[in-house]
């Protein structure tokens, strides 16, 4: 079957974006549906993806209402009701997650993913970066805007390699057949979709069944499930401290951070990450594996990982001089609050931090609210906002009150709406803030940002 053009359903996502921006250079009609408008839907639309905000299958256009010619992609947040969906299923249309639609590519290239809990996004970005500045190039398809490229897809038609990151949220994962992946972590997530902690490790379990013969894992030491490998499958184990690939000789201080690289590949000193956080170490050590396996040099390692600049929402400064430091971080599950606050700990020596959180999904806080208490009490002080329910219907009994309640009692918090945030921010004096979430608190940073520097200024 020859596509002519592609229907997203949830055009709006960071995930989705990249697929329609790759089959617009492909030259095929993209056009879709999401529920709200956003920046991201405003470059698409300027880019040529036609996207409207009405759940009405009269909007959908005629270019893709042929289901011998029109490829539908839809994300798992769309909910069963959706109405263009439901006119879609029966007019006999071919359609498909996004992952099944990474998993053709890396049927077709040598996929290099990152799967995990936490890390996946800046791991895979940090990855694209290390091929794309060297002489293997690659494709990429990304969880988020990598900033030393302005967007979350990368085009190499030369090269045979496909970075890609790998979501285990329904399962989505298992759709892909990677050459060589990374999992950076395992703490239980996404109760809502597996259940049982046991279900959301067999799921990392079958996803290493996956991995091609005559490729490789590479696995953050510690984890807790049990890999399935076909044979031929290289194993190996990388760490901070320890594993075949580790770091020595580690260096921080200055705003900059310097280690070594302990590699079975090739040993590799004096890497400097761009992003000067703690946990990119971590990150960086996983990448540099990936870049390794896949043929880059140890000197283009060691100029890409100095140039990388991060992602878009991840360790995002906005703001740092010696009277305010202000950022925002995509952390929404406990284990990455906790190393998110741990790092700015670090970084930030001796100086106040606070942050301003929005939960994401009533289901995570309804089972992860005491973990979130105890990693946010990490903190000098919290705003908690109101959770932001994305996909999800309320909860009876599920707020943000739950996570409030069992905060550090001596602590600085409150509990805030997020319009209230541009007044707060504006008539209190913070050191460090740091805005942490999944939900949409971050459509505020543009403002806060022109709020603090203009405080700054006086």
């Amino acid at each position: 079957m020859q596509f002519k053009s592609v229907y997203f359903l949830g055009a709006g996502g960071i995930g989705m974006s990249a697929l329609e921006r790759y089959f617009l250079r492909q030259g095929l009609f993209v056009a879709g549906y999401d529920r709200t408008p956003s920046a991201l839907t405003d470059a698409l639309v300027q880019e040529g993806v036609q996207i409207h905000f009405e759940d009405d299958p009269a909007l959908i256009p005629d270019e893709c209402k042929d289901p011998e010619t029109t490829l539908v992609v839809y994300t798992p947040a769309i909910p069963s009701e959706h109405r263009e969906m439901a006119w879609l299923r029966n007019g006999g249309f071919r359609i498909e997650k996004r992952a099944q639609v990474l998993g053709t590519l890396t049927q077709t290239l040598q996929g290099l993913c990152v799967a995990g809990t936490h890390g996946k996004t800046s791991t895979s970005a940090m990855t694209a970066h290390l091929l794309d500045q060297s002489a293997v190039g690659c494709n990429a398809f990304l969880g988020g805007i990598a900033k030393n490229h302005g967007t979350n897809y990368l085009l190499s038609p030369d090269s045979r390699y496909v970075v890609i990151e790998a979501d285990e949220f329904d399962r989505s994962f298992h759709h892909l057949r990677p050459f060589a992946t990374v999992i950076t972590s395992a703490d239980p997530d996404h109760l809502d979709i597996y259940g049982t902690e046991e279900a959301y490790l067999e799921s990392f379990s079958h996803y290493t069944s996956l991995i091609s013969p005559g490729g490789a894992l590479v696995v953050h030491r510690g984890l807790r499930f049990e890999e399935r490998l076909q044979d031929g499958v290289r194993r190996y184990e990388y760490g901070r401290h320890e594993g075949d690939f580790h770091a020595e000789n580690i260096r921080i201080g200055g705003g900059r951070i310097l280690f070594d690289l302990v590699s079975p590949i090739e040993n590799i000193t004096d890497i400097e990450p761009g992003v000067p956080v703690s946990i990119n170490i971590d990150n960086g050590i996983a990448a540099c594996a990936l870049a390794q396996l896949a043929g880059v040099s140890a000197d283009e390692i060691r100029h890409a990982m100095k140039t990388y600049q991060g992602v878009e929402r991840r360790f995002d400064f906005k703001i740092k001089n010696d009277r305010c430091v202000f950022l925002s971080d995509y952390a929404h599950h406990p284990a990455e609050i906790r190393q998110s606050v741990l790092s700015l700990r670090e970084v930030f020596d001796g100086r106040k931090i606070s942050a301003v959180f929005q939960p994401h999904l009533y289901s995570r806080t309804r089972d992860f609210h005491e973990d979130f208490a105890e990693a946010l009490s990490l903190l000098d002080e919290v705003i908690l906002l109101d959770i932001y329910p994305a996909r999800e219907l309320p909860i009876e009994g599920v707020s943000s009150q739950m996570i409030f309640d069992r905060l550090r009692p001596d602590m600085q918090k409150r509990m805030a709406h997020k319009e209230d945030l541009p007044r707060i921010v504006a008539e209190e004096d913070f050191d460090v803030l740091v805005v942490l979430g999944a939900g949409d608190v971050d459509n505020y940073c543009g403002h806060l940002t022109e709020i603090l520097l203009s405080k700054s200024a006086s």
